[in-house]
């Protein structure tokens, strides 16, 4: 495998997870561990450089094929599309959307139009069309559980992990709108032109990965 390939890779708790799990497929990722200012770094025992980038920048690099493969979190994809194959849930940075709100409110019992607040409009949109229902979607870039809270909106969607931060402020999830976990991404044009280095790849985070269960 002489042409190597580049991949797009979130940075923090998925970095880290991908790490590992390259590290289990036999990748030195040493560079990768202690990056200092650097953020493009060439894998020494494998044909692979590493692009340390935001979410959001992951599927943009990937989308524009100046990236081969990316990894990113399922809520940016669902958030920010985009076109690429989808080929891999590698099982790490699991959460999940949850519809929240005010504990003891009745969200569903009423006719008039409510007010969703979250930091993800596109998702909350794409849930509610599925119900058939029509609400308000006020995009909030802070702590959306605020929202509720001042009685700007009657409900939040949001990432929830353990529910705590919504325990906390008196709010109670009500319904799972998706599930998150790492996605491994790939342009579609890379595909064609690197199918086999791409496959060799794509093997060798499978077997990790079917190690780990």
């Amino acid at each position: 495998m002489s042409e190597r390939l580049r991949i797009a890779i979130t940075k923090g708790r998925l970095l880290d997870k991908s790490v590992e799990l390259f590290e289990g497929a036999g990748l030195d990722c040493s560079p990768i561990k202690d990056p200092g200012r650097r953020l493009v770094h060439s894998l020494p025992n494998y044909p692979l450089d590493a692009v340390l980038a935001k979410a959001p920048d992951v599927i943009t690099y990937v989308e524009h094929g100046v990236c081969d493969l990316g990894i990113v979190g399922k809520d940016t994809i669902l958030e920010k599309g985009g076109s690429f194959y989808e080929v891999l849930d590698l099982g790490f940075g699991k959460c999940r959307f949850a519809l929240a709100v005010k504990e003891g409110s009745d969200f569903f019992g009423t006719y008039k139009t409510r007010r969703v607040a979250s930091k993800y409009p596109e998702v909350t949109r794409a849930f509610f069309a599925r119900k058939g229902m029509d609400v308000d979607i006020i995009k909030i870039e802070g702590s959306v559980e605020l929202a509720p809270i001042l009685n700007l909106t009657d409900a939040i969607v949001d990432i929830v992990e353990t529910g705590a931060t919504l325990k906390a402020n008196g709010l109670v999830p009500i319904e799972d709108v998706a599930p998150v976990s790492a996605r491994l991404i790939v342009n579609t044009a890379s595909m064609k032109l690197y199918k086999d280095q791409i496959a060799d790849f794509i093997s060798r985070c499978e077997g990790e990965l079917e190690k780990r269960t």
